[in-house]
């Protein structure tokens, strides 16, 4: 005679119904399903991005950008790190801080360049920070991109007066290098859902008082670049990547890059742990804005 168990789905676990009791010497014995491509996950990986130049700046280069699909293995823990966005204080700007998951990572922004190209310069990143104005010496070039995550930073402007800094990479375009350039836009991802652009250049920085409004930030987080002596660029967006925007003078800090983001998502309920965890169209969204831990704890049953 052979005991029948209740089954929500095939392949799922037995349910015990209401009021049964195992007889004597019978139990669950927990067969672990065969590893198959059911821990497949789709994830998104922003770094942080660069500080702004500080004197007729060039904008911050956004953060790396990276999107795609991986295998993954059943209950290993994968470590998730988060990059920070760099600093745009005047004379120590910083590039943005690398992301990384699993076998990926992606490259903080590249820092803005100055009016003089004094140290720090427009330097490399996962998009390339914007070259500084060129009064003298120039054209002072932006930095270049890592290939497959961002574009350069745009020249900065050769035209005179008010002697802009060039625009910081996005992830979708380079930043560009007229006058009082906004930076390079970002790229859209629906990973979570809905759509969000992620990853914008920072703006570039100069003076001119009739010029309000310009030199914005890309889309995706990109800072403004400041056109007011004594008045900062403003910083990239926190968990968007966007770079730092331009300072306009040599009392104006470059603004700081907004920090990165990490999401994983995978079709079905819920079955694993890290992050803080949604669920939107059938999918399990993982989102990361700080260091963390990934990690499957059972098979998805579709």
């Amino acid at each position: 005679m052979s005991i029948q168990y209740l089954k929500t789905k095939t392949n799922a676990s037995f349910v015990r119904p209401v009021g049964y009791r195992f007889p004597a010497g019978l139990g669950v014995a927990n067969t672990l399903l065969p590893v198959t491509a059911n821990t497949s996950v789709d994830y998104l990986v922003i770094a942080g991005g660069g500080g702004a130049g500080y004197f007729r700046g060039g904008g911050g280069g956004a953060g790396g950008f990276q999107t795609g699909s991986i295998t993954l293995s059943l209950r290993t823990a994968y470590t998730i790190a988060v990059g920070a966005g760099g600093s745009g204080t005047a004379g120590a700007a910083t590039n943005g801080a690398n992301s990384s998951a699993f076998s990926l990572t992606s490259v903080g922004g590249g820092i803005g360049g100055n009016l003089f190209n004094t140290v720090p310069v427009a330097t490399s990143g996962g998009s390339g920070g914007g070259g500084g104005g060129t009064n003298a010496g120039g054209p002072h070039v932006g930095g270049t991109a890592t290939l497959g995550q961002g574009y350069a930073g745009g020249t900065g402007y050769t035209g005179g007066e008010p002697y802009n800094g060039g625009a910081g990479g996005g992830a979708g375009a380079v930043g560009a290098s007229i006058q009082f350039a906004s930076g390079g836009v970002g790229l859209a991802s629906s990973i979570t859902g809905s759509s969000v652009t992620y990853a914008g250049g920072g703006g570039s920085g100069g003076y001119n008082a009739g010029a309000a409004g310009v030199g914005g930030g890309g889309a995706g987080g990109g800072g403004n670049g400041s056109q007011t002596n004594g008045v900062n660029g403003g910083s990239g967006t926190a968990n968007l990547g966007g770079g730092g925007g331009g300072g306009a003078n040599s009392s104006s800090n470059g603004g700081a890059g907004g920090s990165g983001v990490v999401i994983i998502r995978y079709l079905g309920a819920n079955a694993a742990t890290g992050g803080t965890v949604t669920n939107a169209g059938g999918y399990g969204i993982h989102t990361f804005t700080g260091d963390g831990t990934f990690q499957f704890n059972r098979y998805i049953v579709n």
